[in-house]
Order: C-alpha cells, then structure tokens, then sequence
C-alpha cells in the first residue's frame, strides 16, 4: 500500500495489535479514500498482491461510496490466502480526510512505517452489532488508560471518559478529575454514576450504551445487506441463463 501510495489507513483487528490489545486475525481491514486516483494506486497494489475480489459486491467506486466492504484473497507466495478488506464509509466515523488529518503513524524496527486509524476513530469504528467488538473496545481504551495515566493531558482525559466501559475505572477517573467528569455528564449520562461511585449505575448505563450502538448498527447495515442479497441474485440469474 504504501509503495504504490495509496491513501489507506489500517484498522480492525491488526491495528488492534499496535494499540497493545491483541486479537488475532486473519484479515487486513483498510479504511480507503474512495477516489478515482487512489482506486488506481489501489488497483496496482492490489494486482501486486496477486490479489481477486472475492464474493460481492465487484470492486468499484460506486459500492464503496455506497458504504460496502470490498473483500480479495491474495495469491502473492509471501502473503498467499491472506484477505484483505477495503472500505471507505463506516457508521458514526467522519471522513476518511479527516481519518488521515487524526491518523496515527508507527514506525516499525525495519523502518517500515504504518498508518492507522487514530485509536479514537478505532473505537468509534468498532461500536458495531459484532459481540467480538465490545470486548476489544474495552481492552482497547483499558489499555490507553494504563500506559498513559500517570501524566495525562487534557485530550487523553476526556477520551478515557468517553469511551471506558470498565466501572472501576470510570470511579477512580471520576475521583481524580472530578470537574471534567461534571462537564460531560450531560453528553454521557452513565458518569453521574461514576460520580457517585456506583458500580451498578454505571453496569446498567454501559449496557444500555451496547444495546443502543448494536441497534443503530443493524439498522445501518440492513439495507446494505439487502443489497448485497440482490447483487448475490443478479449474479445466480445470470450464471444460471448463460450455463443453459
């Protein structure tokens, strides 16, 4: 990706790897800018891959901007079966131009860098219907909270009480930065709670933060879905007139 240029950003579960909270994975999930010129640099590294589209939708500009995944299996000896997923529009999550304003970029022991999707612009992404997801948004922001918490900034503290879905945390934060926690009580509720020091309060307000992220992300995905199962028609149609 990066040495044909292509405006991409690593996400899912291997950006999970670099952020300190490890999940195996056989995939490589990229966020894309959907744009005719990085659809170009894409197709040559994807060609070097020796990479097929796999299932549907095809790959075009029109899906991704619709908010599909494209998916391909690469056939290049040194990566061989690998999938690699491309989007370029997830629910709640801005602009890919304003991923790759907030992107962050490691650079590896070879030299090699990467660029991943901010760890905010991550666990916004993975506020999906998936029960994998949750888990790993926690660990995520646990795993923030822990390298970071001896000398936090501004910006570091109020990530923590947006996003943290562990309780005790929630309390021993709200402690500590009493004031903030206040000032953004009214945007999340669940951290009067952390206020007050109640665990159930803030077991019972988590949850309903899952169920209600879970239910908004089944309704965006249903008409894509749908689509999908259409696209998935066509194509059996098709086949099936032109092998009689």
């Amino acid at each position: 990706m990066r040495a044909r240029r292509v405006r991409a950003l690593l996400m899912g579960g291997q950006a999970c790897v670099f952020y300190g909270a490890a999940e195996f994975s056989r995939d490589t999930d990229f966020a894309i800018l959907a744009a005719a010129a990085n659809l170009v640099r894409l197709r040559k590294a994807l060609a070097d891959l020796q990479a097929e589209n796999i299932a549907v939708p095809q790959f075009s500009l029109r899906y991704l901007r619709r908010g599909h995944a494209i998916h391909f299996r690469c056939r290049y000896p040194g990566a061989r079966r690998l999938r690699v997923d491309v989007m370029s529009k997830m629910r709640a999550v801005d602009s890919f131009n304003q991923l790759w304003r907030r992107r962050t970029v490691l650079k590896l022991p070879g030299g090699e860098k990467v660029d991943l999707l901010s760890l905010p612009d991550l666990v916004r992404a993975k506020k999906t219907q998936l029960d994998k997801d949750w888990p790993m948004n926690r660990r995520l922001v646990e795993s923030h909270y822990f390298q970071n918490q001896r000398n936090p900034n501004s910006a570091q503290t109020k990530f923590w009480f947006w996003e943290l879905r562990t309780p005790e945390l929630l309390v021993d934060l709200a402690r500590r930065r009493p004031m903030i926690c206040k000032s953004l009580a009214k945007q999340r509720p669940l951290l009067a709670h952390a206020l007050n020091g109640s665990i159930p309060g803030l077991e019972a307000g988590l949850l309903a933060e899952e169920t209600l992220e879970r239910t908004l992300d089944k309704a965006y995905w249903q008409p894509l879905r749908h689509e999908l199962e259409q696209i998935r028609h066509t194509r059996l149609k098709r086949r099936a007139n032109r092998d009689s």
